[in-house]
């Protein structure tokens, strides 16, 4: 019974969250100052009035916006996403074609933000008060106070253009076929960008583990297990990880939203094709389609991550089951 509640509350709230995200969506570009024709046709188009009101009238820009949204709304039910004025092919197109590139970099940032991120919290904890631990926080303090663009622009200039050792931008080399490119190519091409998105989740998560694990140690079954004889390696191994590791899987799959987030600016910076890049371009189109189905998209993404970190606290702690009920 409990089961059945939690499953019904958690779809209530994912439609709920679904819904709001469209409206409000659709709200932000309504109410935008970019005109969606103009950013179709140019702005310094030729066109005759006949023809752009033709234009208006076949991307339906001249009806009302309640009823355009409800429009959208029914054929999104009939599994219709729309059309982009900005790519001029469906929205589901759009999206499934460069959703693949930023879930390559997403999951990428996101291993390197949890693997580098859990194991200098865990060493910086180790050694408290040492020169490896200062340095730890000060690196992640100042990670936290610098925006990814800057970051993003500062690794593009030392490391590709200064130093040459990545390429500026893209996905794959421009002077090879798309059946020429290899899967190194695609990976030489991502690291700079997932490097970057990662430093949204390193500092964040390296700082609460390091406090998490400093609780811990100082403990009084810590303080029983050191009079045990066990040294500092067995009691982390022992004690530790299995205390610190549910906060930290709350912490990773949560980081998620900020991740989403970042795409928008790493991919901008890097010309990184992937769904960030392509919100920047309906934003600056005035492209309600694919902005709303993007938002949309990426709010169940999210959703969906947040759900798994739920799912995950059984596993961690068996006294916890899904949702947060008992058994």
């Amino acid at each position: 019974m409990n089961r059945l509640k939690y499953i019904c509350s958690t779809t209530i709230r994912m439609l709920t969250l679904v819904i709001a995200v469209c409206i409000l969506s659709f709200i932000l570009v309504s109410a935008s100052p970019v005109d969606p024709l103009q950013a179709y046709v140019g702005a310094e188009s030729t066109m005759s009035e006949e023809a752009r009101e033709e234009v208006a009238e076949y991307w339906g820009l001249n009806d009302p916006p309640v009823e355009r949204f409800l429009t959208w709304a029914n054929n999104t039910l009939h599994g219709d996403l729309g059309t982009s004025i900005t790519y001029n092919m469906p929205v589901a197109q759009v999206i499934s074609e460069r959703f693949v590139y930023s879930l390559a970099l997403i999951l990428a940032a996101w291993v390197l933000s949890g693997v580098i991120g859990f194991a200098a919290g865990i060493l910086a904890a180790v050694r408290r008060g040492g020169i490896f631990d200062k340095c730890v926080k000060t690196f992640c303090l100042i990670l936290q106070s610098a925006p990814v663009f800057w970051f993003g622009l500062l690794m593009l200039t030392v490391f590709s253009v200064i130093l040459g050792w990545f390429p500026t931008g893209q996905a794959a080399p421009v002077n090879k076929l798309a059946e020429d490119v290899t899967i190194w190519d695609r990976i030489y091409h991502m690291i700079l960008p997932a490097v970057t998105l990662s430093i949204l989740g390193i500092s964040k998560i390296t700082l609460y583990t390091r406090q998490k694990l400093i609780e811990i140690m100082n403990s009084d079954y810590m303080l029983f297990a050191r009079a045990r004889g066990e040294s500092t390696g067995q009691l982390v191994a022992r004690h530790g990880l299995r205390n610190i590791a549910m906060p930290a899987i709350t912490l990773q799959f949560a980081s998620f939203s900020e991740l989403f987030g970042g795409i928008a600016l790493a991919e901008t910076v890097f010309s990184y094709p992937g769904l960030g890049s392509a919100v920047t371009a309906a934003a600056t189109n005035g492209d309600a389609p694919l902005l709303i189905g993007i938002a949309m998209f990426s709010a169940l993404f999210v959703f969906a991550g947040n759900f798994i970190a739920n799912v995950l606290y059984g596993i961690v702690d068996p006294r916890l089951k899904e949702g947060g009920y008992r058994a």
